[in-house]
């Protein structure tokens, strides 16, 4: 223990353990019927991630981290460079243009709500169950 340790304490190092989300991988164009259908029964989420994107990947950890995992909602995860034509498709089913990163909540066959970068990790999901 070196002086300045014993005079301001030595700070111990944590390790956030990392949460597992629940998602469910958004990689076919079959998968967008059946989430509009789906969602007359329960929420859907499509959350669209830029992997080449730094700020896309900021976002998603942010919402990671606050993200309640006890919500009984269906979490869909697109990744843009994987599935554009999905991602063009999102955008003409429900009417929402595109952004990255971007998250829509599905309910009775349409977006709900969506929003985009930053403001996805403040998105309260408990008024869309």
């Amino acid at each position: 223990m070196g002086i300045f340790d014993s005079v301001f304490g030595k700070k111990e190092k944590t390790v956030k353990e990392k949460k597992e989300l629940p998602w469910i991988l958004l990689e076919s164009m079959n998968q967008l019927d059946a989430i509009a259908e789906n969602s007359a029964d329960k929420t859907q989420v499509l959350y669209k991630h830029s992997s080449t994107c730094g700020i896309s990947r900021m976002v998603l950890n942010m919402f990671s981290e606050g993200y309640d995992t006890d919500l009984d909602i269906d979490l869909y995860f697109l990744t843009i460079q994987n599935h554009r034509d999905i991602s063009n498709t999102i955008e003409e089913k429900f009417g929402v243009k595109h952004e990255s990163p971007q998250l829509l909540v599905i309910k009775n066959g349409e977006a709900v709500f969506h929003t985009s970068h930053g403001a996805i990790a403040d998105t309260d999901f408990t008024q869309y169950l």
